[in-house]
């Protein structure tokens, strides 16, 4: 069900439905009819007109479906109403894609999540669930004992929410310490819409076997991967869940702790579906869910995937506006399942690793073993020379890597450029 608004609502309409079908694809479901409607606002009965929603019932009717599915968010009355008045099952987007993450989550954090985030969407949506107290004949005496139950799953859902979020707390400080033991390494993350083929460029550029399916929301739980880079250089590249279009705030706000992956990398490659026809604003959409996370002001390069499936004039046009409306920003053309096209994003991967490096003369004590391996293996070292018991290298070293070596005792460091201790 779609209610396009403004001038060009229709098409959009169209656009937003389409991907609804694939979303109830993707949850298991065949779709039988569809219905749209042109409003200003939504009605507070039905959402939409009363008109509109007898013939949504109607429809309902001739394709005996058992469930229906609006493109945009329903409050619990207007639900409650449309299932009375269609005698099936009513859900909202925002239903819609809980659902399907609650089936995708493998993981132990992401189960919480999806659970956190299906409760907070449950909590305003209880009474709902209790109408059929009110079909009861006779249902004066069960009005206590109904109101009753309902403040109790009131009550039990908000003592799971706060177990929930104490234990993603828990998760988010574990999974902090993780990330510690990766200082030294560069670190990209992969971003984007949903089925955009974040999965299959992890699975190009590591070589390592990933999840791929062409469904919306395939994947949901982060995974990250060593890349090597040629030239000696490497990268951690993890990939995040996809995005999409009225995306439910609580499952933005459950998301959080995944996203920190996002939020500590050295770079974001926003990846697009270059060969979907609405790229554009699926790129936005991206864009508007990165501020709202606060992630809008990191390092970004733009990749467009998929090129394979693009004719070579469409390509073309597809860069000459890329070069015009990218503002200095790195984007890339490319296709994950072809790897000739993948050497570019490396080149453009080690280019940002060298412009992250300093160049720092080190002395350390020639018993310091350990210290030397690890500039040799997460630094690039110039050369190397040795005074007695003292060993002096020059190497360039990320900030990361830096900083390590300044907090060993009995080793200094020294910024060649600046020649001043660190």
């Amino acid at each position: 069900m779609g209610t396009p608004r403004g001038p060009e609502g229709g098409a959009e309409a169209n656009e937003h439905l389409a991907e609804l079908g694939r979303l109830t694809d993707t949850a298991g479901g065949v779709v039988v009819g569809k219905v749209v409607q042109r409003i200003r606002s939504p009605g507070p009965r039905y959402y939409v007109g009363k008109g509109k929603a007898a013939e949504l019932a109607e429809l309902v009717r001739e394709q005996e479906a058992e469930l229906v599915i609006f493109d945009d968010e329903l409050t619990p009355a207007q639900g409650k109403n449309l299932e009375d008045l269609c005698g099936v099952r009513v859900m909202d987007r925002a239903e819609l894609i809980l659902d399907i993450f609650a089936t995708r989550a493998r993981t132990y954090e992401a189960r919480m999540q999806v659970e956190l985030a299906q409760l907070q969407y449950l909590l305003p949506r209880l009474r709902r669930m209790w109408v059929h107290l009110s079909r009861i004949r006779g249902g004066i005496g069960f009005r206590g004992p109904g109101e009753t139950q309902l403040e109790t799953d009131r009550r039990l859902i908000g003592v799971r929410i706060a177990e929930l979020r104490r234990k993603l707390k828990s998760v988010a400080r574990a999974q902090a310490n993780q990330r510690k033991g990766r200082r030294g390494y560069f670190r990209a993350a992969l971003v984007g819409y949903t089925n955009a083929g974040k999965s299959s460029l992890l699975q190009g550029l590591s070589g390592s076997e990933q999840f791929v399916e062409d469904r919306l929301f395939a994947t949901l739980d982060a995974s990250t991967r060593l890349v090597p880079l040629g030239e000696g250089y490497e990268t951690l590249l993890t990939d995040t869940v996809g995005f999409i279009r009225k995306l439910p705030h609580h499952l933005i706000a459950s998301f959080r702790s995944t996203l920190e992956e996002a939020r500590e990398a050295d770079v974001l490659l926003h990846v697009v579906d270059a060969s979907h026809p609405d790229r554009e604003s699926h790129r936005r959409v991206v864009h508007g869910v990165l501020d709202e996370l606060g992630l809008g002001r990191r390092p970004r390069m733009l990749v467009y995937n998929k090129t394979d499936l693009l004719a070579p004039d469409d390509l073309l046009t597809l860069k000459k506006r890329g070069a015009s409306g990218t503002r200095g920003r790195s984007t890339l053309y490319l296709s994950a399942v072809v790897p000739a096209t993948l050497g570019p994003l490396r080149s453009e991967l080690r280019a940002r690793i060298r412009a992250g490096l300093r160049e720092v003369q080190v002395r350390l004590p020639a018993t310091e073993g350990r210290t030397l391996a690890t500039l040799y293996e997460e630094g690039e070292v110039l050369s190397r020379s040795q005074d007695g018991c003292t060993v002096s290298v020059v190497a360039k070293a990320s900030p990361a890597l830096i900083g390590r070596l300044s907090g060993i005792a009995g080793v200094q460091v020294t910024d060649i450029d600046q020649g001043s201790p660190k």
